[in-house]
């Protein structure tokens, strides 16, 4: 979650194509980087990604942008020396970096798809028709304990691609198809549902 408010700025090190993926570095200073970890959510130019790498003593971070990222988004224009506006993400009592996330398990769904496409994964679930209108493209699905964004959604599955980092750091790389994982829908969704609900019938 972010505010839109840039807090600095940061200077392009290098994109480095990495298939169909790329590896953003640049130079940044101040408590966006002293104060920064990996895996935080740091906005560049109002595109939300994870620091995948830090280099404190040399001012530096870098991101894994995926294919979608750069086909949807001015960053695979970026060329060392150019400028990029910064926002770490907000803070309430800590750090909140992905959505609203309860921990209260909804169901779990079964894995339909999980394959490399190059430095990225493609990982889509089943959808059943209970759920459907819970999660919306570009939304928020927790699946395992992972906020993950819902690249693609079809009446019967929710797609999401996922970077190497988050696949370093989760148990995802042991996951396979047919596997279940446990799945937290988005609560502003389930509100919206149980109001609608609620209405008395006209």
């Amino acid at each position: 979650m972010f505010t839109g408010l840039v807090e600095t700025t940061g200077t392009v090190l290098s994109l480095e194509p990495r298939g169909e993926s790329a590896r953003l570095t640049l130079r940044a200073s101040g408590p966006l980087v002293t104060q920064s970890s990996l895996g935080d959510s740091i906005a560049i130019n109002g595109c939300c990604l994870t620091v995948a790498a830090l280099g404190e003593q040399e001012q530096t971070l870098s991101f894994d942008l995926l294919m979608q990222t750069l086909r949807i988004t001015s960053l695979g224009d970026l060329k060392p020396g150019s400028l990029v506006n910064l926002e770490r993400a907000m803070a309430l009592g800590t750090r909140f970096g992905g959505h609203l996330v309860q921990g209260h398990v909804d169901t779990t769904l079964r894995i339909l798809d999980w394959s490399a496409h190059g430095q990225d994964h493609r990982l889509e679930v089943e959808l059943p028709a209970e759920h459907r209108g819970l999660v919306i493209p570009k939304g928020s699905i927790c699946l395992d304990g992972i906020s993950l964004t819902a690249a693609e959604v079809t009446p019967s599955s929710v797609v999401c691609w996922i970077i190497p980092h988050t696949l370093q750091v989760t148990s995802l790389h042991t996951k396979k198809a047919g596997d279940r994982l446990n799945v937290e829908f988005d609560m502003l969704g389930k509100y919206v549902r149980e109001l609608l609900r609620a209405q008395p019938s006209v």
